[in-house]
């Protein structure tokens, strides 16, 4: 299956360059790893991290693709189709 989200999606500048935007509100700064979301630039926390922002931010708005925004990693998740792409 070939994924369309992930065909469409392009590259978007972060909101921020500080972290996960939704622990810094918190006060907090305890993610593991960053992801970008390729909808509206918002950088979110993993998975791994405590607070999930990443996943939390596609339950809430539905855009369904992010990148991991790690230094010198450009892998990128589909929520919608559960795909990765590169």
């Amino acid at each position: 299956m070939t994924c369309t989200h992930l065909a469409e999606a392009v590259d978007i500048s972060p909101q921020t360059t500080e972290g996960c935007q939704s622990c810094l509100a918190q006060g907090t700064k305890d993610w593991v790893h960053l992801r970008l979301c390729l909808t509206c630039g918002r950088v979110g926390c993993c998975d791994s991290s405590p607070w999930r922002h990443a996943t939390a931010h596609y339950h809430e708005t539905s855009h369904p693709t992010m990148r991991s925004f790690e230094p010198g990693e450009r892998w990128r998740w589909c929520y919608v189709d559960e795909e990765l792409g590169l």
